[in-house]
């Protein structure tokens, strides 16, 4: 996103708009294939992402525990025919199963992704919970920071480094309270193939 002490660059500016837990738990069931949000106009009219996921592994990942599948290079199909902008008629699944990877990081692994790359979790057959931090970083503009609901607290904002403070678009309370996420895959669809 940007390099520190770079002379002559303008550092680029950037909004956390997403910091969460996905937790696909033992028994979680094979997602549809979607995107996490339908395509931005920038996108489709100029081939230009305005947002990344980072999302970063806290266990390590077995075959048993649902690894998380991807379709390589689907960022770019606009969807027109997407429900909820979203999710792809169920004819175009095998399109997407014969680009299919799945992924088996290791505790501690980063990986960067357009959130608009056609994905599903799949099932999570173990007896353990599979947890991955997510990071939504945006373009100024993107706004997928209305999907989300973060807070923080004014003792927690006061302790960040203003370079930080200056990415993050959010609330400061005095309490942080519990919420639900606006932005949900089994909220929209959820349904086994």
């Amino acid at each position: 996103m940007g390099g520190r002490g770079l002379p002559g660059r303008a550092r680029p500016e950037y909004e956390i708009v997403e910091l969460g837990f996905d937790v696909p738990f033992p028994g979680a069931a094979m997602q549809p294939w979607h995107r996490d949000f339908p395509m931005p106009p920038d996108t489709r009219r100029q081939r230009r992402l305005t947002s990344l996921a980072f999302n970063l592994t806290t266990v390590d990942t077995v075959e048993e525990m649902g690894p998380f599948e991807i379709a390589p290079g689907t960022q770019w199909g606009e969807g027109d025919d997407f429900d909820h902008g979203m999710f792809p008629p169920k004819e175009r699944y095998p399109r997407y199963q014969a680009r299919a990877v799945r992924k088996y990081p290791r505790r501690g692994d980063i990986s960067g992704r357009s959130a608009l790359t056609v994905h599903r979790g799949t099932p999570n057959v173990s007896t353990l919970a599979r947890p991955v931090l997510v990071l939504g970083v945006d373009a100024p503009g993107a706004g997928n920071a209305a999907h989300h609901d973060m807070a923080v607290t004014r003792e927690y904002w006061e302790n960040l480094p203003a370079s930080v403070r200056a990415h993050l678009p959010c609330p400061v309370v005095e309490t942080l309270t519990p919420i639900r996420q606006k932005h949900t895959i089994e909220g929209l669809v959820m349904g086994a193939e």
